[in-house]
């Protein structure tokens, strides 16, 4: 066995870079903590020498100066086992973390699913562990928004909050939402446009944030009197949920034509279920979902017709709000994510846009 001798290399120091650029120590820290007060022509000659001698800061002492600590909590209202399950929140997720790596930050995922996890959240975003909170699937009236107020932790969140509760009143609390009424109204619409006249919904659970009651205000937007009750069908998007629901409804009325389901994951369950009953999609029956969730629409059969909302900019969207509230004031542009009326006063709340994208369901 050959053992490769370890480097006793000295590792280069603030001092060896303050020499190396012909400034004081002091200097080189305000460059390499990012701070404004350096003429640029001294910034280059500190990077320059941090390049050309491997210098590399040391984290603990760095956190000592800027009083960060490069973690961000993910604080999932959600049970563990459905979140891993659900291919939204792998996306959301996925934005997440690589948004946070990009500004040499890690996310610490944390669950709420029993009464007991909320004074352990509490202890552990109150304890100086982390720089901020990334929240999302927060039913209403959960304590969560509460919590972080009153902790003075910033936060971020996904979804906006029912109109009865207090969520997000705190300062410093922005939200990041997609444009789920209207992508909504954009599936009807797609329906109404090619004939369809009985067109039924799945749409989401009342415990969830305002994404499910958005959707269903969508449906009803465009068909107005048409929305009859007999043809709005509750689940709780999952497979099965949507499954059943389109069970119910075809129960209920068996001559609907078309069926605008708020989830692409339900919305597989519902494509199973027209399939055991002999319906034909889209001949007999039209079928929209949400999300585009590719790894889904584009495998179901007939592939999903579906809403589409970029999950994983959201979630990048929610650390850039996070770590930099300027981004959601400024350069929202055509087409980009725009300020929402709903969020709270002072507080970057975004709505990213959605568009259909058509397939052969619908």
């Amino acid at each position: 066995m050959v053992l490769t001798q370890r480097s006793h290399a000295r590792r280069p120091t603030l001092e060896d870079v303050a020499r190396r650029s012909g400034v004081s120590k002091s200097t080189v820290s305000r460059v390499i903590n990012g701070e404004d007060r350096v003429r640029p022509e001294v910034v280059d000659r500190v990077r320059h020498a941090v390049t050309e001698l491997g210098y590399v800061p040391n984290q603990a002492a760095r956190q000592l100066v800027t009083h960060r600590t490069g973690a961000v909590a993910v604080v999932a209202a959600q049970p563990e086992n459905r979140l891993f399950l659900d291919p939204f929140f792998d996306l959301l997720l996925r934005g997440v973390r690589r948004e946070l790596a990009l500004h040499g930050a890690q996310a610490v995922l944390l669950f709420v699913e029993e009464p007991d996890d909320y004074p352990r959240v509490a202890d552990y975003l109150g304890g100086g562990h982390v720089d901020g909170a990334i929240l999302f699937s927060l039913r209403p009236g959960d304590r969560l928004a509460e919590i972080v107020g009153r902790l003075g932790v910033p936060a971020v969140f996904g979804g906006r909050p029912l109109p009865h509760d207090r969520a997000g009143e705190h300062p410093g609390q922005a939200r990041v939402d997609g444009d789920n009424r209207g992508g909504a109204r954009l599936a009807v619409q797609h329906l109404v446009s090619l004939g369809r006249r009985r067109i039924a919904t799945v749409a989401g659970p009342y415990d969830q944030e305002n994404s499910a009651a958005d959707r269903l205000a969508g449906y009803r937007d465009v068909l107005g009197d048409g929305a009859s009750p007999h043809l709005v069908e509750r689940a709780d998007y999952t497979r099965q949920g949507g499954a059943d629901a389109m069970a119910a409804l075809l129960d209920r009325s068996p001559g609907l034509d078309a069926v605008f389901v708020a989830s692409d994951l339900m919305a597989s369950g519902a494509l199973q279920t027209l399939r055991e009953r002999g319906r034909r999609v889209p001949e007999d029956v039209a079928v929209v979902g949400f999300d585009d969730l590719t790894s889904i629409a584009e495998t179901t059969d007939p592939p999903l017709t579906t809403v589409h909302q970029d999950t994983e900019e959201m979630g990048r969207l929610m650390v850039r709000l996070l770590l930099d509230p300027a981004t959601g004031r400024t350069g929202l542009a055509d087409g980009s994510p725009r300020r929402s009326p709903d969020g709270p006063p002072g507080a970057p709340s975004v709505i990213v846009p959605t568009r259909l994208v058509r397939r052969a369901s619908a």
